[in-house]
């Protein structure tokens, strides 16, 4: 059975029309009306592959995840600008001018992607116009090195159903996020990731740093043998704590723990 969160018939995909993300950050929707569920969230110089065009929504498959939803037409551009850094803090700007001092036009959030095309002091200049921090920045092909550190930067953000950013996030999207800053591929959703990611384990009682543990609809990060780092609906924001406490507190059972590496 295929899953329609990500399965788009080959003939409509073979059909579709590219295009780019040019918001900082934009809703995929569940249905092409402002006021429905956000799925995910698309970021700045993702690439889309548009299904259908319905005017003020379009229908689209993000490429990085090849999740299915519908995005606002005005965050996207036929323009294809090829991308060569991504934002590899939870979050910067894009300022008009080299200047710390001058007032940001937009804020950008970790992986969005820009194309740099030269340098002014300590600033990257952008092919699509403004400046960024040169330090918030990484070339594509440079990796953070261990994800959990990158999830934790997240800590305190508030938590957000469908959110990928320091602005809101869900479990699946810290995890999704982190893991696509160390240059790893990873689904969108909880159970998608269970399925997909790691290798399944049967020791509990011997958890290693980066192993992921599911409950049905929500999944966590082990810091330690002991923490979890997990963005919830209980605390509403990411948090460390006890896996113990998170368990306790859990009226369902963890349905599976799983190992990205040894």
């Amino acid at each position: 059975m295929f899953d329609t969160r990500r399965h788009v018939d080959e003939d409509v995909l073979a059909q579709g029309q590219p295009r780019q993300l040019i918001a900082p950050i934009a809703a995929v929707l569940k249905r092409p009306e402002v006021d429905t569920m956000q799925l995910t969230q698309a970021l700045m110089g993702e690439r889309v592959t548009m299904l259908e065009d319905l005017g003020a929504f379009a229908q689209v498959q993000l490429t990085r995840d090849s999740y299915v939803g519908y995005i606002e037409s005005a965050a996207l551009t036929a323009d294809i600008v090829e991308t060569t850094h991504r934002v590899c803090v939870p979050s910067t700007f894009i300022y008009p001018q080299a200047n710390l001092k001058t007032r940001p036009v937009q804020f950008v959030g970790m992986n969005a992607e820009v194309s740099v095309i030269g340098t002014d002091g300590k600033f990257a200049g952008l092919a699509t116009g403004g400046f960024i921090f040169a330090d918030h920045l990484a070339a594509k092909t440079v990796h953070e090195k261990d994800f959990v550190d990158v999830a934790a930067q997240f800590l305190h953000t508030p938590y957000y159903w469908g959110g990928k950013s320091v602005h809101g996030i869900d479990c699946s999207g810290l995890v999704q996020v982190a893991l696509h800053a160390c240059g790893i591929t990873a689904p969108r959703d909880s159970d998608m990731q269970e399925k997909e990611l790691g290798t399944l384990i049967n020791d509990h009682q011997h958890l290693r740093r980066g192993d992921l543990v599911f409950w049905a609809g929500h999944v966590g990060i082990m810091q330690d043998a002991n923490q979890l780092l997990h963005a919830n609906g209980h605390w509403m924001k990411t948090v460390s704590e006890p896996l113990a406490d998170a368990i306790a507190r859990t009226p369902t059972p963890v349905t599976a723990v799983k190992r990205l590496s040894n």
